[in-house]
C-alpha cells in the first residue's frame, strides 16, 4: 500500500522556521522525484520544490529561492523541506509528491497535505 505522510506543519510567526517531512513506503523510493507543492485557499497548486531521484538536482519556486531547502534520505524514504524567514504569503496546506522516473514514467503518488499557517 502506497503511502506519503507528511508531518511537521503548524503556526508560525513571520521570520519563522519550520521542517516539514515526508514520509514514504509502498513503492521504490529511490526511482521517484519527489516534490513539494503548496495549495492557498482560492489560489491554485503550486510547485515548490523538486528533488531528483538520487538528490542530484533541486529545483525551486522563485518565491522560496533562499529560504527553503529540500532534501531527501533514501536509506529511510524520507523527504524534508526546511523553511526559513517564513512569511504571511507562505500560509498554505503543503503535499508531498512522488513522480516515478525510469521504468516508473508516468506514476504518481500525492500525500494529503499538512497545514502551514504563518501569522502573528
Amino acid at each position: 500500500q502506497v503511502q506519503l505522510v507528511e508531518s511537521g506543519g503548524g503556526l508560525v510567526q513571520p521570520g519563522g522556521s519550520l521542517r516539514l517531512s515526508c514520509a514514504a513506503s509502498g513503492f521504490t523510493f529511490s526511482s521517484y522525484t519527489m516534490s513539494w507543492y503548496r495549495q492557498a485557499p482560492g489560489k491554485e497548486r503550486e510547485l515548490v520544490a523538486r528533488i531528483t531521484s538520487f538528490g542530484e538536482t533541486t529545483n525551486y519556486a522563485d518565491s522560496v529561492k533562499g529560504r527553503f531547502t529540500i532534501s531527501r534520505d533514501n536509506a529511510k524514504n524520507t523527504v524534508a523541506l526546511q523553511m526559513h524567514s517564513l512569511k504571511p504569503e507562505d500560509t498554505a496546506v503543503y503535499s508531498c509528491n512522488a513522480e516515478g522516473v525510469r521504468y516508473y514514467r508516468g506514476t504518481y503518488y500525492w500525500g494529503q497535505g499538512t497545514q502551514v499557517t504563518v501569522s502573528s
